[in-house]
């Protein structure tokens, strides 16, 4: 029997809750997460986010400086959406309820990481992401329209048969081994990247781009893969698992050095 909701999403990470809280002012919301709902590359995103916030900062350098970190790849009507808007959705998680680190005067203790020009990057310590997701799962959690699947992986979508038929929803593996048919009227790919696809990474093991390889299955162009993020601070060692050592600290001084 087919589970029918207004909109089914799948991750759990920042697009995916952003999504979430949004589409819930219209309708009922299914969230599909492979593992646990918080687990995902948001959680263990590490340095900060940032934004324009003090007065030495304008929005020009902010997008100058992403350009010349991107060695002129990017596409610059984005870069400036992203860096105009940034303050603005910023405040939106503070008022949802994330902490981030202030000085005694209140301000925020903006540091700097890799790239940057200026301070502007605002952080919890070094698990900012740990505490943004904590924060919109908090706000997903007050909202009655949202229902969440943890241990649930979308194993295709499902379309209508003729030629460019619209995603109606997905067949879904559930943690008891059973698949179940999830219907929505919109249906939306939050699943993040493909980082463990790659030998090394500093990506968590969940990162194996199936909703990639699903849009692809259902006639997405895709685009770009040649992007994937991969940190040069990035620890490896024959016997530990990687992780990633954090760019705030390149940005606060720290040099690369090869023996």
């Amino acid at each position: 029997m087919a589970r029918s909701f207004d909109f089914l999403g799948m991750g759990g990470g920042v697009a995916g809750l952003s999504f979430a809280l949004e589409a819930a002012k219209h309708g009922t919301v299914a969230v599909l997460t492979k593992r646990s709902r918080s687990e995902g590359n948001t959680v263990y995103a590490q340095g900060g986010i940032a934004a324009v916030l003090s007065p030495d900062d304008t929005f020009d350098k902010h997008v100058e400086d992403t350009i010349v970190a991107g060695a002129g790849l990017n596409k610059k009507s984005i870069v400036e959406i992203t860096v105009k808007e940034g303050p603005d959705r910023l405040k939106a998680l503070v008022a949802m309820g994330a902490e981030f680190n202030r000085r005694a005067n209140g301000e925020f203790d903006l540091t700097r990481e890799g790239g940057h020009s200026k301070r502007r990057i605002v952080h919890d310590g070094d698990v900012t992401g740990k505490e943004v997701e904590r924060a919109m799962l908090a706000a997903c959690d007050e909202q009655k329209n949202i229902t969440f699947f943890p241990d649930s992986t979308a194993i295709d979508l499902i379309r209508e048969r003729q030629p460019g038929g619209r995603v109606q929803g997905a067949y879904v593996l559930l943690d008891d081994g059973r698949i179940e048919t999830f219907l929505g009227k919109v249906t939306v790919l939050a699943t993040g990247g493909a980082g463990k696809v790659y030998l090394y990474t500093s990506n968590p093991d969940v990162a194996t781009g199936d909703g990639v390889a699903m849009a692809y299955r259902a006639g997405a162009k895709i685009a770009n893969m040649e992007f994937y993020q991969f940190h040069p601070t990035c620890l490896f060692h024959p016997e530990a698992k990687n992780f990633l050592i954090s760019e705030a600290l390149r940005g606060e001084g720290g040099r690369l050095r090869v023996k």
